[in-house]
């Protein structure tokens, strides 16, 4: 009879722990990685090419390669040089280190009630969180249609939204399709389709809405 190998808890502790997600794993950075990250999106943003910017501040295109790698901790006269030619102060290009990380924490029934564009009658909406900075906008809704909601399906916005359905029974429809939502049923789809509640079969009825967007830029 074969018998198990006993797994040191020591050398389980010292691994990084993983979700499903195939989303890319963050590591921590160092101040030049930052930086350097930070100066590189700048000048792309601003379009610029490396030797363009590396001119502009007075360095060799090849200093401005390590610097954008985090291999090179450059002086602060370079900081300043590359922060006025890329028109920015020079607290921006370590912005990307000192950045803090957004949390929500939202109780049981303390989640804000919003008249969300495009809300119809009997259609309840309360925002369960919210996230102040990123690339992505991420709105949460715990959504409740009353007894005297009506059906609609003439929602459209930007990005993706995911449903989970919670209580009650609905008929839900997106673009030329329609869905039978239960307790437990999940529903994600591109929300600039027409998209909603076609037959309200059991009411009242929650579910939780969740969605994603592009931040606009300002």
């Amino acid at each position: 009879m074969a018998r198990k190998k006993k797994t040191d808890p020591s050398s389980l502790a010292a691994e990084p722990y993983t979700t499903g997600s195939g989303a890319p794993r963050i590591g921590s950075q160092t101040l030049e990685q930052a930086m350097g990250a930070q100066v590189r999106r700048l000048r792309q943003q601003s379009n610029l090419t490396a030797k363009e910017l590396a001119a502009g501040a007075g360095i060799s295109t090849s200093m401005l390669s390590k610097i954008e790698n985090g291999l090179i901790s450059p002086s602060l006269s370079t900081v300043q040089a590359l922060a006025s030619a890329l028109s920015v102060p020079v607290s921006q290009l370590f912005s990307a280190f000192e950045e803090e990380h957004d949390c929500s924490f939202v109780k049981a029934g303390q989640g804000v009630s919003i008249e969300r564009r495009g809300t119809k009658v009997g259609h309840g909406y309360q925002l369960l969180g919210h996230a102040l900075g990123g690339d992505a906008v991420v709105e949460p809704y715990l959504i409740t249609l009353h007894e005297d909601a009506v059906p609609y399906t003439g929602f459209r916005h930007a990005g993706t939204e995911f449903i989970y359905m919670l209580t009650g029974e609905v008929e839900y429809r997106h673009a030329d399709q329609t869905y039978h939502l239960r307790p437990g049923d999940a529903l994600m789809f591109d929300s600039a389709a027409p998209h909603g509640p076609e037959r309200l079969i059991v009411q009242p009825m929650t579910y939780l809405s969740i969605i994603v967007y592009q931040r606009p830029e300002r």
